[in-house]
């Protein structure tokens, strides 16, 4: 029982403290006034989030990762509040992002571009904008597949060692 109430507070903690930093933290410093600092930084997050995932999903495939379900999670909720907090940063350029305004805002579109459902409400109207949703959408295709892959991986071969046990 010890075991299961870890896995499940480690999946919850990261995404919880993560969603915490993105709305306590001040991310008005971002944005069109440190262009060259935004893109660099937004670039080198969304690296080491890909990099990070693909090497999870390597531990997973060659067998060295028990549970991988904590991390991945964890990682493609760092994604989202990365791109969330990249569309805030975009939304006080005037003409990027029309009806985007509060970091909740923000985190809905980034929700929505990631569910590819979008509903029209906030778009992307700017050249920049357009690439980083363009971004996303490719991103969260590579990535969220890649990490949903090294998981149904975990619950297939558990299945498995379970059915082989009690035979």
């Amino acid at each position: 029982m010890r075991e299961a109430a870890r896995t499940y507070l480690a999946l919850l903690g990261g995404p919880v403290l993560l969603l915490t930093a993105y709305f306590t933290v001040p991310l008005g410093w971002f944005g069109p006034h440190h262009a060259a600092v935004s893109w660099t930084v937004f670039g080198t997050l969304l690296a080491v989030l890909g990099v990070g995932l693909l090497r999870e999903a390597r531990m997973q495939v060659l067998g060295r990762s028990r549970r991988p379900a904590p991390r991945i999670l964890t990682l493609l909720c760092a994604a989202l509040v990365v791109f969330a907090a990249a569309y805030l940063g975009m939304s006080r350029q005037p003409g990027e992002l029309d009806g985007l305004i509060t970091k909740v805002d923000a985190l809905y579109f980034t929700v929505i571009t990631m569910a590819t459902v979008g509903y029209g409400d906030i778009h992307p109207s700017g050249q920049a904008a357009r690439v980083v949703v363009m971004l996303q959408l490719l991103y969260t295709f590579v990535f969220l597949t890649t990490g949903v892959t090294a998981l149904t991986r975990q619950v297939k071969t558990r299945a498995a060692r379970r059915a082989r046990h009690e035979e």
